[in-house]
């Protein structure tokens, strides 16, 4: 637990996950209000109590919740505040909290579809089973309130919302304008980039996002906002982001060129490609190794440097 200035205190919660501990933020204002609320486990809560009791509060002080992002470790213990008033989000965090079966429906067959045009071979798609598992460590419930771009956080007037998607197509990061104070969620980290993950369109006839292309996008947007300390959901607060965004944006460059020199020797499927850059991590990572397969092959499409064609029901991606 940090008391980080007057009306913003950090707290660090355990996760049963590789990412580590995540953090959440206690903003007091209009309204007493949590930014994230962890991971659905009892060693989690516990740390929570303990840490929000040395701040002089209990569970029954939080009046509202505000989420970053639809992810596990983001959503856990929404459901463990008694008198909430208002559970607040981007509109698309309602799809996982409410657990609506259509679209997880459309979730798990855009997967399936789309592993098999990109060429995942049989024994790696059965992971795909597994798609659901994950939401044991996930809070239920359902939106009171959705923010977006330009928003004020409501009970904080002082904070405005930030659309930042890549790392998800619900995420959301709040700016304290009159200092430049940063919630950031997993959008800017100091120590790692995060994963831009491949998600289906929320409505399916719609056109798959292209999360890289909104990460970078929202990045460089970042870079104009007046940031001076990022609050970020994992790792330690940091007061650089502009020296880390550009780190971030050439480190992106510089694995989308070692893709771009593969396709140079022929064309290959999306998996072909997933296999050499990430060979020691796909067998057991299909999921985020190719979300970052893609990512690259998006960017290099974007920038005119790659061309994709179907054969078979599968897509082979060239140099041009």
């Amino acid at each position: 637990m940090k008391v980080l200035d007057k009306t913003v205190s950090q707290i660090t919660i355990p996760t049963p996950f590789a990412v580590g501990d995540t953090h959440v933020y206690l903003i007091k204002g209009d309204t007493l209000s949590l930014v994230d609320a962890g991971v659905k486990t009892k060693e989690a809560w516990e740390a929570f109590k303990i840490q929000l009791k040395e701040l002089g509060y209990f569970p029954k002080d939080i009046e509202q919740i505000i989420l970053t992002h639809h992810h596990p470790d983001h959503i856990g213990l929404v459901e463990m505040f008694p008198r909430l008033k208002s559970l607040t989000a981007h509109k698309n965090v309602d799809l996982w909290l409410t657990r609506d079966e259509d679209f997880f429906s459309h979730y798990e067959k855009f997967f399936r579809d789309y592993f098999i045009e990109c060429g995942v071979p049989e024994y790696l798609q059965k992971v795909l089973d597994k798609l659901r598992s994950p939401l044991k460590f996930a809070g239920e419930g359902k939106l009171t309130q959705n923010i977006d771009e330009g928003d004020p956080l409501p009970g904080h007037e002082d904070w405005e919302v930030i659309e930042t998607k890549g790392h998800a197509q619900s995420h959301l990061s709040f700016l304290r304008k009159h200092d430049g104070v940063f919630i950031g969620g997993d959008h800017l980290l100091q120590h790692i980039s995060p994963n831009p993950l491949i998600e289906p369109p929320i409505a399916a006839d719609d056109e798959r996002p292209k999360p890289m292309l909104q990460y970078r996008a929202n990045l460089n947007k970042c870079m104009h906002l007046g940031i001076n300390t990022v609050l970020p959901g994992h790792g330690k607060v940091f007061s650089n982001p502009k020296e880390i965004i550009p780190t971030r944006l050439s480190k992106q460059e510089q694995r989308a060129a070692k893709v771009f020199s593969l396709l140079k020797e022929k064309s290959q499927t999306p998996f072909q490609i997933c296999q050499q850059i990430f060979s020691k991590q796909y067998d057991n990572q299909i999921e985020l190794t190719m979300s970052e397969t893609i990512g690259q092959l998006d960017y290099l499409e974007d920038e005119g440097l790659i061309g994709k064609e179907g054969e078979n029901g599968i897509l082979n991606y060239y140099a041009k």
